[in-house]
């Protein structure tokens, strides 16, 4: 015990590997594509649908590889799967960045979904075997923010590497940030480990109950009217969300007449405001609830949608942006503890699993009929407006959820 008190806990070394195991999976393989698809658009010639088609293909192979987690992790454990999907996800976007045809592309990044699920699911579930619930809303924040550092580095690098690349620079940037993702992979093959016994510690923050629990091998009570509702949730969050982070680049270049570079320095400040979005809305999870703070998240989350949605001047946009970005994550952090809290450590990754696929059918439909409506509508405010009304909705459903079954 001496020893586990004068050093870090190793559960921290956990949550900085996942930090970059999130930048790599989530951050550069789905949230960067914002970022190259203007480009890429234009030098294939692609319409609205067919650019909103690009990010459904990668939401519907995350939504396959969700299906399949909890069973994978249960036979390979949580660190070998993560590794092989990293690897799957950096190999597959430097083919993308080859490809002369668009049937690859969207073949290389339905693969890249996958290996996004993938990675994301088991290394979120592994900070419930890491960290006693006391502690978890934190832990899982700081992890979700490597999505924030790759938007701040893709609003820089993309634009350059574009330029860098000449007339079809986006290829470049496919690839280089490919090679980016297997550098993270060596990391986590490295530095992962699957549970706090493996070197010799208990989960931090555990309570003397927890301890015997844990100990036991009790098993948690799931009810299954609370995984409906925060699947339901968390459908709500995947549906808006990527809406937003899939058009607004270029909703900004194409509709308010922003360049590239301008846009990428928009897109750059959502990823900066973010880096607070986990630990900030995580740890205040741990101290006032998660139902009040997940309500307070989306009541923001549709003042942002419901102001880029409008005609408005530049100052509304850069408070829309401001208002994504500040809240961006965190509510995959207060969903991956909850998962937690509901399920217990052993169920976590399984329960979560789930969710996550009900979030990953909101992620399937929201690029393709925000891209729709913005073609009907001849632009994005109609698709904004919607996520606005969804997110509302995210509010009430919040501040109804239940204590978790004893």
């Amino acid at each position: 015990m001496t020893t586990e008190r004068k050093t870090i806990h190793y559960g921290w070394h956990i949550v900085w590997t996942g930090t970059f195991c999130i930048f790599a999976c989530l951050g550069l393989g789905r949230f960067a594509l914002g970022m190259i698809l203007p480009a890429m658009g234009q030098s294939l010639h692609l319409s609205y649908s067919q650019m909103g088609l690009v990010g459904t293909v990668n939401f519907a192979g995350y939504l396959v590889a969700v299906l399949f987690c909890g069973a994978l992790v249960d036979r390979i454990g949580s660190r070998r799967l993560i590794v092989m999907a990293l690897a799957a996800i950096g190999i597959t976007m430097i083919l993308i960045g080859r490809s002369t045809s668009f049937g690859m592309i969207l073949l290389c990044y339905t693969i890249t979904g996958m290996g996004s699920g993938a990675a994301n699911v088991p290394m979120m579930g592994l900070i419930s075997q890491w960290f006693a619930k006391s502690h978890r809303g934190r832990a899982t924040g700081f992890v979700v923010i490597g999505s924030g550092f790759a938007i701040l580095l893709s609003g820089r690098l993309v634009p350059f590497l574009n330029r860098l690349g000449g007339a079809e620079g986006w290829r470049l940037s496919w690839q280089v940030l490919g090679g980016i993702i297997l550098l993270v992979a060596g990391l986590c093959l490295l530095m992962l480990r699957n549970t706090p016994q493996e070197k010799n510690l208990h989960p931090l923050g555990e309570t003397g109950h927890e301890a015997e629990e844990r100990l036991s091998g009790a098993e948690t009570t799931v009810r299954l009217r609370d995984i409906v509702q925060l699947g339901g949730l968390y459908f709500l969050f995947g549906y808006t969300y990527v809406i937003y982070a899939t058009f607004i680049v270029t909703s900004l270049i194409q509709e308010h007449g922003f360049s590239e570079t301008e846009a990428g320095s928009f897109w750059s400040l959502v990823g900066g405001l973010s880096l607070l979005s986990g630990p900030v809305f995580g740890a205040l999870s741990d101290r006032i609830g998660r139902k009040y703070t997940l309500a307070m998240v989306f009541a923001i989350q549709t003042a942002a949608y419901l102001l880029v949605s409008r005609p408005l001047a530049t100052p509304f946009l850069y408070l829309s942006i401001g208002c994504f970005g500040v809240v961006a994550w965190s509510i995959p952090s207060i969903m991956a503890a909850l998962a937690g809290d509901y399920a217990g450590p052993r169920k976590a990754a399984r329960i979560f699993g789930l969710i996550t696929f009900i979030f990953a059918l909101g992620q399937i439909a929201g690029p393709a009929v925000a891209g729709l409506l913005a073609e009907k509508s001849l632009g994005f405010g109609s698709s904004f407006f919607m996520a606005a009304c969804f997110t509302a909705v995210g509010v009430i459903l919040a501040l109804t959820l239940r204590a978790p079954a004893k």
